[in-house]
């Protein structure tokens, strides 16, 4: 329940955004910490928390409140709003809630408060590998936006903020010739949340092909969330296709992706892949302070012992790295292949990545991750 709230609260915020309100990742965390403090199950304690978070002037109440029906309540986007903007607001909402990634809140993503055993439930927890295309088509929005929830770190750069850990001296000083010298009001300063960098390297080999299509369209939604994403494809050689994830479309993306990738569907040889990507993107800095996502299965053709040994220089540069591998769904899976066990000893979470529910909780770990390898 947590997990879906958070998925959809994320979302809205997403529709706001492109309707026009200021909301960024910090308004998002504090609705999320606003709603901690309420009864879910009480829609109009869900409304005001929501609302006291998310929305920063007068003028973009209406705009909020007709958003709110249509995503959590699922009311019609009409009639037109009454506001000077209002026929280019209405115009964006209403796209906001149809175009694919936009968070359209119809069938296949459920209603955020009423997750029980459905069908939506039994497509959450179906295997990428056994979908169909019709079902993939289903849940391109879900991944989408997974996807779309970055991890965050707090930014050297401080801003205005009533509830922050440090005086404004100079808006104190400012505000203080209003009242001959007396600081009457204390302004404070926080340090503002913005989203941290991330780095994807995916396994594109033959024994990860019948996940290809779940991991591009997950590659492409993170990389359409903003700036600091970057997104890399390896098989027996690492190719950069941040470039080709670009595209609006995520069936355009996955076209280009395949024809860029020379050795899509061919062998896997992760520890001269980890050494290229540490050779020529660790020198520019990629991943220092990012967080590192590999997904693979782990097989390693050549030698396991350069995988151990690439992941040592990528750790400690890193801030933190998780490992997805797709067969960890399998209750009896054991990391048994000579370049996962390599590996594991500097991943600082090790995932499963077969499904819906279990890119959900990948979503959920790098929000709250913390590095356990230390340089």
């Amino acid at each position: 329940m947590a997990d879906a709230v958070v998925r959809h609260v994320v979302t809205f915020g997403r529709v706001l955004r492109e309707v026009g309100l200021e909301v960024g990742p910090g308004r998002v965390a504090d609705s999320l910490r606003g709603l901690d403090a309420v009864d879910l199950t009480r829609q109009e304690d869900v409304y005001f928390a929501l609302r006291q978070t998310l929305v920063s002037r007068h003028d973009e109440l209406e705009l909020f409140d007709r958003a709110f029906n249509a995503w959590f309540l699922r009311a019609p986007v009409l009639p037109p709003l009454r506001s000077v903007q209002a026929p280019q607001a209405q115009e964006r909402l209403g796209e906001s809630l149809s175009e694919p990634g936009g968070g359209e809140p119809d069938e296949e993503l459920g209603d955020p408060l009423e997750l029980g055993a459905s069908g939506h439930e039994l497509l959450r927890e179906k295997d990428f590998a056994e979908m169909t295309p019709d079902e993939y088509r289903r849940v391109r929005r879900l991944i989408a936006a997974i996807a779309g929830n970055r991890p965050l770190r707090a930014s050297r750069r401080r801003r205005s903020d009533p509830r922050g850990d440090r005086l404004d001296m100079r808006k104190l000083i400012r505000q203080s010739l209003r009242t001959g010298g007396d600081p009457v009001d204390r302004p404070y300063r926080a340090r503002k949340v913005v989203p941290r960098k991330l780095v994807v390297l995916c396994d594109v080999s033959g024994s990860m092909d019948a996940y290809a299509r779940a991991l591009v369209l997950f590659l492409h939604a993170a990389v359409g969330s903003g700036p600091g994403v970057e997104a890399f494809a390896f098989g027996t050689r690492l190719s950069r296709l941040t470039p080709e994830l670009e595209t609006r479309d995520p069936e355009s993306a996955l076209e280009k992706c395949t024809e860029a990738v020379t050795d899509w569907g061919s062998g896997t040889r992760i520890g001269a892949s980890l050494k290229e990507f540490n050779d020529l993107w660790g020198r520019r800095a990629l991943s220092r302070g990012a967080i590192v996502v590999i997904v693979s299965d782990g097989w390693e053709r050549q030698d396991p012992e350069l995988v151990g040994r690439e992941m040592a220089r990528l750790a400690r540069a890193a801030y933190a790295i998780v490992w997805v591998n797709p067969l960890k769904g399998n209750p009896e899976y054991q990391p048994l292949a000579g370049g996962m066990r390599a590996a594991l000893p500097y991943v600082d979470r090790f995932l499963s990545g077969h499904n819906l529910r279990s890119l959900e909780e990948l979503a959920t770990v790098l929000a709250g991750i913390e590095r356990r390898h230390a340089a």
